[in-house]
């Protein structure tokens, strides 16, 4: 689905991406861990279109991307979760939702509205009971569950999210981390950029280990889980998952 040759990426004369390459398949979730700074952001804004790649490809399902503004790879049929949610705060929960719909493709924004809002109810049962509710007035797990719920009424191919933990108490962080995955369940693709690497490699199918813009490392997520050198660098020694 998603498959980056080469990339590199950066912010004027910064280069922060450094000739990294990665796939993501239908069906997966893929996990990119790695310390602040590390350039797991500007990995995603590259592919989303809100920073410019400098050298490499990008190939989503099968078609050259690489250099897309955000609205067209958004219509295209990915999309981002973006890091510290960024809701509308002034807009209604509803409102917010049907929002995401916009970046949809020509008359698919205006087809089938109320039964995906019906669907993004049923992963989040509690947007139903604050339907109404200023979105800037929710904490910051419902916030989170909003942000996602917003990209997918956009009904994307690939869902890229950009620090989902962040900010949350432990016990939110779980659910959101059940509720993610829950959606590969239900046939999304999801790319996961993550600093709490213990949850997202629990519940992923592979993961990258990105330092300083170049991938280092990738494999299974049971590999990076037991390979000593991430487990020093990122889970401890004495490490546990999400689930435990």
């Amino acid at each position: 689905m998603l498959r980056i040759r080469n990339l590199e990426s950066g912010y004027g004369a910064l280069q922060v991406l450094k000739r990294v390459s990665l796939h993501v398949s239908a069906g997966e979730i893929v996990a990119i861990i790695g310390a602040n700074g590390a350039g797991k952001t500007t990995l995603l804004h590259t592919v989303a279109g809100l920073v410019e790649p400098t050298a490499g490809t990008i190939q989503f399902d099968r078609t050259a991307i690489a250099g897309w503004p955000a609205e067209r790879m958004a219509t295209h049929g990915c999309v981002l979760v973006p890091e510290g949610r960024q809701v509308f705060a002034p807009l209604s929960v509803r409102e917010n939702l049907l929002l995401g719909a916009c970046a949809r493709r020509g008359a698919e924004r205006h087809q089938g509205r109320p039964e995906d809002l019906d669907r993004m109810y049923g992963y989040f049962p509690i947007l139903r009971e604050r339907e109404r509710q200023l979105a800037g007035t929710l904490s910051g797990g419902q916030q989170q569950m909003l942000a996602i719920g917003r990209a997918l009424m956009a009904r994307p191919s690939l869902i890229m999210m950009d620090e989902p933990s962040l900010g949350l108490a432990p016990l939110v962080v779980k659910d959101i981390f059940k509720i993610i995955v829950s959606l590969r369940a239900a046939g999304h693709t999801i790319l996961l950029i993550e600093q709490n690497a213990k949850a997202a490699l629990a519940i992923a199918d592979r993961g990258y280990v990105l330092e300083t813009g170049q991938c280092i490392l990738e494999g299974t997520a049971d590999e990076l889980l037991r390979n000593h050198d991430i487990q020093r660098a990122y889970l401890g020694n004495d490490y546990r998952t999400i689930d435990e």
